[in-house]
């Protein structure tokens, strides 16, 4: 049996860490929620949460060095998942507030959710369907709900970086994948039993087992 792998969740001052660190224990990895650079270095796998402003994020990152370590990660072939503002930060730029440049490891940028009348923020349950197989949805049905939360929405530059979609007055990207860098518009440890086996195969992805759940029931996991 392969050790659990350890996965450094980024501690830059936003984003709801605890619950992302909960969630990956139940999934039976070993999470670290840190700022530490040698303990991301150390780590099996890197996740970016976040929730909030994307020009303040990025400025909290770059104060604390956090950018260059996540990036000197995904070039080193480190899985990396971001979640919500997290998988936002993944890319170029965004014109959210004021223009901000991102990380960078995703060609495109970050704009206003097109509601076409719809309430904004877009909040709740929706149905993302998933355009292929990767190894962080390859355990997951074609079409599955997850929780989201936004404003804001992922436009890559291209669209085979685009994983799954999901439809709030436009289809938006809601998941992305390039080899070894993973994004999430919505909040997998908010989102039940299918959020819990999206971070298990992350989680595999680093270095674990074959992705399966704990043999017992999952409860759903909260912030």
């Amino acid at each position: 049996m392969s050790a659990a792998p350890q996965i450094a969740i980024l501690d830059y001052g936003m984003g709801n860490r605890r619950s992302v660190e909960k969630a990956f224990a139940h999934v039976g990895a070993t999470p670290v929620v840190t700022r530490d650079h040698e303990r991301i270095r150390a780590a099996d796998g890197v996740v970016v949460p976040g929730v909030g402003a994307f020009p303040r994020a990025m400025r909290n990152l770059r104060e604390l060095g956090l950018d260059e370590v996540v990036r000197e990660r995904a070039a080193a072939g480190v899985p990396v998942l971001g979640i919500c503002l997290g998988m936002q930060l993944l890319f170029e730029r965004s014109v959210e507030v004021e223009p901000a440049t991102g990380l960078g490891l995703l060609a495109g940028e970050v704009t206003p959710l097109d509601a076409k009348g719809e309430r904004v923020p877009h909040i709740g349950w929706n149905v993302v369907r998933f355009e292929r197989a990767t190894r962080l949805n390859a355990a997951l049905p074609e079409a599955v709900a997850f929780y989201h939360v936004h404003s804001f929405v992922v436009r890559p530059t291209d669209p085979s970086d685009a994983l799954g979609t999901a439809v709030y007055g436009e289809r938006f990207v809601s998941a992305v994948a390039r080899d070894n860098v993973f994004g999430v518009q919505f909040h997998p440890e908010k989102s039940s039993q299918f959020g819990l086996r999206l971070l298990a195969s992350f989680s595999a992805a680093c270095g674990g087992s074959d992705g399966a759940l704990p043999d017992h029931e999952p409860s759903r996991a909260t912030a």
